[in-house]
C-alpha cells in the first residue's frame, strides 16, 4: 500500500483529492493506495464567499466529499514538510505525528498578509471562515450599543479585488444594522496604496467599478498608506484621522512559508515553481496546486490566486500524482481563457473576460453570472455520489461562465 498525501482540502486540495480517487478507478488501483488528505478543518470553506453575510452555505463538510470516494481526512495541521524522508509532520489533538508519502501535492492555499504598524490587533479580515465570521458578529453587536462616533463607520484597506467586493457588500448590511434613525451615520471608505481601486483590472472595468463605488456612496482613499489602528479608528498617512469602529485589512496575500522546505525556487507571493503538470521543480514526488505554484498558466501569464485556477490545477495535479505513481502518461495543463466577475453589492458586479479584461456585462445580468459562480460552479457534487464526485474531478477545463440575461438558470 502507497500512500499519497494531499495538504489541504481548499479549492485545489480537495479537487486534488477527487482527481486522484478518479484516476485510480481508472486504473483499477483502488486498493493498492491509500489516499490522505491532511486538513486541520472538518469542512471545505468557499472562501470567496466571505464578504457575505450569510456563511453557513459556504461550508462543505470534508466527509460528504471524501468518504464517498474512499480518500481518509487526517485532522491536523501540517507544521513541516521533509523531502529528504518523504514525511509531512503534523499537530494534532493528540500531539506531534509524522505521515509518510510516496508522493505529496502541496495544495496549503494562501493566507492574507497581517501587517505590523501600530494597532494591527484591532484588524479584521475575511480571509478565513472563522475571521469573517468574527467581523459579522462585531457588526451586529454595534447596533445593540449607545450610539458614538465611527460606530458604523467600516474603513476597508485594500481595493483590490477581495475589498472591493465587501466595501460593496457593507453600505446595504450596514443600513440594515443602523436602522432607520442611524442611517446618516452609515460610511464605507475604502483605502488602498495604489493611484487607483482595482489596480490589476483594465482602464474599463476600473470605470465601472468606480461608478458603482460613487453610486454607492463609498469613500475612496487611494495613494494613501495606513500610519495607525486604533479601537476609535484609522489615521492614514497626512494625517487625515477617520472615526471607525470596524476597520478590515484585505491588502496582500502570500502562500505558506513551508514552501520554501519544498522548493528554493519561490516567488514574491511565496509559490513554489511547477510545470504544466503540477510536479514541483527540481524536488522529486512532489506536486503542488492552487495558491502555494506558480507556473506560466498561458503564454504570458502566470496563474492568479484564485480558485478559478487552483481547482484545475488540483484536478490536473491529483490525475498526474497517480498517474506518475503508476508510470502512465501524465497530462498537462494549459488554461487559454481568463475571466473576472467581480460582485459589486446592490449595484450589481461587472465580468470581464480575457487579459485585457473586456467588459462582457455588467449590473444584474452579471450580477445573476456572479451568483450561479459562487453558489454552484464553484461547489464540489454534494449528492454523496461516488460516481457524480469522480466525474466533476474529470482533467478537462469547465466551460466559461455564461453571462445570465434575465434568468436564475445556471450556466
Amino acid at each position: 500500500m502507497k500512500n499519497v498525501v494531499i495538504a489541504g482540502a481548499g479549492f485545489a486540495g480537495l479537487a486534488a483529492a477527487a482527481g486522484a480517487a478518479r484516476k485510480l478507478d481508472e486504473l483499477g488501483a483502488t486498493n493498492d493506495v491509500r489516499l490522505i488528505v491532511v486538513d486541520q478543518n472538518d469542512y471545505h470553506s468557499i472562501r470567496v464567499r466571505n464578504y457575505e453575510d450569510d456563511l453557513a452555505p459556504s461550508l462543505v463538510p470534508l466527509s460528504k466529499v471524501l468518504e464517498p470516494i474512499g480518500v481518509e481526512h487526517v485532522r491536523a495541521k501540517v507544521v513541516d514538510i521533509d523531502t529528504g524522508s518523504c514525511e509531512v509532520r503534523l499537530h494534532t489533538e493528540q500531539g506531534a505525528q509524522a505521515l509518510s508519502y510516496h508522493k505529496l501535492v502541496y495544495a496549503l492555499g494562501s493566507h492574507v498578509v497581517r501587517p505590523t504598524f501600530p494597532g494591527a490587533d484591532y484588524l479584521h479580515n475575511i480571509d478565513t471562515y472563522p475571521a469573517a465570521e468574527r467581523m459579522n458578529l462585531h457588526l451586529h453587536r454595534l447596533s445593540a450599543l449607545e450610539s458614538f462616533d465611527g460606530q458604523f463607520t467600516v474603513v476597508v484597506v485594500g481595493a483590490g479585488l477581495t475589498g472591493i467586493e465587501l466595501a460593496c457588500e457593507l453600505p446595504a448590511r450596514l443600513l440594515q444594522l443602523a436602522g432607520a434613525s442611524r442611517a446618516q451615520s452609515v460610511r464605507v471608505v475604502l483605502v488602498d496604496a495604489n493611484s487607483q481601486v482595482a489596480q490589476s483590472m483594465g482602464n474599463e472595468a476600473q470605470a465601472v467599478i468606480a461608478q458603482a463605488l460613487s453610486d454607492l456612496k463609498i469613500e475612496v482613499r487611494c495613494g494613501r498608506l495606513v500610519r495607525v489602528v486604533s479601537k476609535d479608528g484609522v489615521e492614514l498617512e497626512g494625517g487625515e484621522f477617520i472615526p471607525a469602529a470596524t476597520v478590515v485589512w484585505c491588502a496582500g496575500m502570500r502562500a505558506p512559508s513551508l514552501g520554501g522546505r519544498i522548493s528554493s525556487s519561490l516567488d514574491a507571493a511565496g509559490r513554489v515553481s511547477v510545470d504544466h503538470f503540477m510536479r514541483v521543480t527540481g524536488t522529486p514526488n512532489v506536486f503542488a496546486a492552487g495558491d502555494t505554484a506558480r507556473f506560466e498558466i498561458c503564454p504570458g501569464h502566470d496563474n492568479v490566486m484564485s480558485c478559478q485556477h487552483g481547482r484545475p490545477m488540483g484536478r490536473y495535479a491529483g490525475h498526474n500524482v497517480v498517474a506518475d505513481l503508476f508510470d502512465t502518461p501524465m497530462l498537462p495543463l494549459l488554461v487559454e481563457r481568463y475571466v473576472n466577475v467581480v460582485d459589486l453589492g446592490a449595484w450589481g458586479a461587472v465580468y470581464t473576460q480575457g487579459w485585457n479584461r473586456e467588459v462582457i456585462a455588467v449590473r444584474n445580468d452579471a450580477k445573476r453570472t456572479k451568483q450561479i459562480i459562487n453558489r454552484q460552479r464553484i461547489y464540489p457534487p454534494l449528492s454523496g455520489v461516488r460516481a457524480d464526485i469522480l466525474a466533476d474531478a474529470a482533467p478537462v477545463l469547465q466551460s466559461a461562465p455564461t453571462v445570465q440575461i434575465g434568468s436564475s438558470g445556471s450556466g
